[in-house]
């Protein structure tokens, strides 16, 4: 297969942009919540997208849709409000709640997914609503990519501003609040940072696999390596280049693109935890030595 010849096609250049940049977001985001115990949170956020996707869908086709502003709002304006309210919520519930972690995003993203699915099956929009529960490559607009470069530029600036801000909250956030972070501050920010990051990408990999370009990459990368640097470096080049390889398989043997990803990702974490095994039975036999 020629790959100058499959991205020739508009559609295929759009989801590599959309694609690469929306995986090296989710990578860099990822390893701050990995290791902050809370990656299930993009699971989470992503059932709370595609609920709100569903319900906007809905209201649209109400027959006084129109001239109430509010219930003519385009789908993926609507859901990114919901989700980023959401993902505020869920932090506020996990510091402050008797709610905490796991079983808050459970609650959340199951009452939406819930919501999301009675929407569509009522309002006829199964198929519609499909191409976000399960991905479409198709669907990755103009708009879409040039959204995914804003959000890649914002994602990049403010790890580079506040590398060490985010580093201090990530590993010790007592430490940080006694030294004058101001780790809610940045808590917010990585949370909402991280529902955009899932809105965006939602419509090419789908609610129901999103989360694994947030998870997979970061566990991958610490199989092997062990500094909070490395390990981003190493999480993003993973997550591109898994994304990069599902992208030309699944064009290739038309198979869905964002299951391809995931499958691609799960090589990259076999092949990463052999590889540290071995590094660390080395390791240990020269200690020993």
């Amino acid at each position: 297969m020629n790959l100058f010849e499959m991205f020739s096609y508009s559609f295929m250049q759009r989801a590599l942009i959309g694609g690469l940049l929306v995986s090296l977001c989710a990578a860099l985001l990822g390893v701050s919540l990995v290791l902050k115990k809370y990656s299930m949170i993009g699971d989470g956020l992503s059932h709370v997208g595609f609920g709100a996707i569903a319900v906007a869908s809905a209201l649209e086709t109400l027959p006084f849709a129109a001239a109430v502003p509010f219930l003519s709002v385009a789908p993926l304006g609507f859901a990114l409000l919901i989700v980023i309210i959401a993902a505020v919520l869920l932090l506020r519930l996990s510091e402050n709640s008797k709610i905490k972690g796991d079983s808050a995003i459970a609650l959340i993203s199951t009452t939406s997914l819930a919501v999301g699915i009675i929407a569509a099956s009522q309002s006829g929009l199964q198929t519609d609503v499909n191409s976000y529960l399960f991905g479409s490559i198709l669907s990755m607009s103009e708009q879409d990519m040039w959204l995914c470069i804003i959000l890649s530029i914002v994602v990049l600036l403010l790890f580079i501003l506040f590398y060490n801000k985010i580093f201090a909250v990530t590993f010790d956030e007592s430490f940080a609040k006694a030294t004058g972070t101001r780790a809610g501050l940045f808590n917010m920010i990585i949370s909402m940072l991280t529902a955009l990051t899932i809105v965006v990408g939602m419509k090419m990999m789908g609610s129901l696999l999103i989360s694994s370009l947030v998870i997979f990459p970061a566990i991958t990368s610490m199989r092997v390596f062990k500094r909070f640097k490395t390990v981003m470096l190493c999480s993003s080049v993973i997550s591109l280049l898994c994304f990069f390889i599902g992208l030309v398989f699944s064009y290739i043997y038309s198979t869905p693109t964002g299951a391809t990803i995931v499958i691609a990702n799960l090589v990259a974490l076999i092949v990463f935890a052999i590889i540290g095994s071995i590094t660390d039975k080395i390791n240990t036999r020269r200690y020993a030595a």
